[in-house]
């Protein structure tokens, strides 16, 4: 059964009596079933003082605090990576409010639920009841689900309150977003998550003995890798907590401290735990990394680039994908000031497709070095929209007549190819001519920056284009034109 209020005979009335503050069965131990729930689920606040992490948002007189305290609830999206406390706070505004709280998951709900807390909505309606509706990982929700919502928190029936990890902007749909107010949660910093280790520490010692277990005292280091490994995820760090405790707890023959207490060490910690990358393929993570990339590249920084290509291989993602964004990178930032940048960025592209993974994955950190470390230019870049745009802002301009290819005798006739020099016969192969139509004619479309093989290239564009500008010069003076056929 999922985690929302519905089973198959309608709503858990007792559930969410509840979570409302509403009168309902209350577990003899007030909530917190000893080792039969994961550590995580225990630790969870019951008081606003416990939640540690956002006192921005919900510290005494913080906006939405004080929103909470008046019970003056509006719809929201709580947004924030995984284990910054949503649902914790969620379920704390849940303990605030007089209102029908209910929850669903957007993970196994779908649009019969909505009908069904609609519905429920109606009738507290008739009792001048509000109804709030928590709705988490709503990212998970379709348009078409997303949607269904619209109307009923848009006439006041239902407020909602949205828990996500993914960026409401992309995640969410805009009628939705715009009668939401967004409330952003951080991952927990160092500080705090060490002390939220050191309560759980406390609460699992003050239940050992009646499990028939020895308190444990952790090493000096040994809380200090397990915040180091969650990444500021709560939940994790919980997790890794009561794992490495159960650890110390049965490891024969193991260290002990002060009294005979087991011994919580470094090693025990790394025993269990593994580093676990926050990184979504598709998510607002990857897009935030793979900018990083693009970016320190850029800035020329080798260091930024390599640490951001790995943390993106590191969290799954394709290495084609990465070589791909390389590839354009070395014509988008570097083009004609390092002119091999682009040939060694398609030589890694190509030797990784040779030798695969976990051999070829060097590549891509080899091209992103290279690309940070080579001179920089966007006049390539540059160059390509303004061509564009011209063509867009001008349309099919015609060619100049002598630069047309004349195939035929008619098309001789007509002045296709007329007075047209054959550059290589020239002096430096170099004969000036008009190249763009009348209308651009002196047009300056790429222009070199003076950095890396670019700076030659300026100074031959330079002469080139002062003759160019002579010819339209001497061209203008004596009011020559292009004909038209016919």
């Amino acid at each position: 059964m999922s985690d929302d209020l519905f089973g198959e005979d309608g709503f858990d009335e007792e559930r969410r009596r509840s979570l409302s503050g509403q009168p309902g069965p209350v577990p003899v131990d007030g909530g917190r079933m000893g080792g039969s729930r994961p550590l995580a689920d225990r630790m969870r606040p019951r008081r606003f003082d416990d939640f540690l992490g956002q006192e921005k948002l919900v510290g005494e007189g913080a906006p939405l605090r004080r929103l909470i305290d008046r019970d003056r609830i509006p719809s929201m999206m709580l947004w924030g990576p995984p284990g910054s406390g949503k649902t914790t706070l969620a379920q704390l505004i849940a303990q605030h409010t007089q209102a029908d709280f209910l929850i669903l998951s957007a993970v196994s709900a779908g649009v019969k639920d909505i009908r069904r807390v609609v519905d429920n909505a109606k009738v507290n309606r008739q009792y001048a009841r509000k109804t709030v509706l928590f709705l988490d990982e709503i990212h998970r929700f379709s348009r078409t689900q997303q949607d269904a919502l619209l109307p009923h928190v848009e006439s006041g029936l239902l407020t909602l309150i949205g828990a996500t990890t993914e960026n409401p902007s992309f995640s969410v749909v805009a009628p939705l977003l715009s009668r939401s107010r967004v409330f952003v949660l951080s991952s927990l910093d160092e500080e705090n998550l060490t002390r939220l280790l050191e309560r759980a520490l406390g609460e699992l010692n003050a239940t050992a003995g009646a499990e028939g277990h020895a308190p444990v005292e952790a090493a000096p280091d040994a809380l200090k890798a397990i915040v180091g490994m969650s990444d500021g995820d709560a939940r994790r760090a919980l997790g890794l907590l009561e794992l490495a405790v159960d650890l110390a707890r049965t490891r024969e023959g193991g260290e002990t401290g002060a009294g005979g207490a087991s011994a919580l060490t470094v090693e025990m910690v790394k025993g269990v735990s593994q580093r676990h990358l926050i990184y979504d393929r598709q998510g607002e993570e990857h897009f935030n990394v793979i900018s990083a990339l693009h970016k320190t590249i850029r800035s020329s920084d080798p260091h930024g680039a390599a640490y951001y290509a790995m943390r993106m291989m590191a969290g799954g993602e394709d290495p084609r994908y990465l070589l791909r964004r390389l590839v354009r990178a070395a014509a988008e930032d570097i083009g004609l000031a390092d002119p091999g940048a682009l040939t060694h960025a398609v030589a890694c592209q190509q030797a990784y497709e040779k030798i695969g993974s976990p051999e070829g994955d060097i590549f891509v950190t080899q091209l992103a070095i290279y690309l940070a470390c080579a001179p920089k230019s966007n006049a390539v870049y540059a160059a390509h929209k303004k061509a564009r745009a011209l063509i867009e802002e001008t349309g099919t301009l015609p060619v100049p007549l002598e630069i047309r290819n004349a195939p035929t005798g008619l098309m001789k006739d007509l002045g296709y190819g007329a007075g047209y020099s054959y550059d290589h016969d020239a002096e430096g192969a170099f004969v000036p001519k008009q190249g763009l139509p009348d209308a651009l004619a002196g047009t300056r479309i790429y222009e070199p920056k003076n950095r890396g093989m670019e700076s030659r290239i300026s100074e031959r564009l330079a002469a080139w284009d002062s003759a160019r500008d002579e010819l339209l010069k001497d061209k203008g003076e004596g009011g020559e034109t292009e004909s038209s056929p016919g």
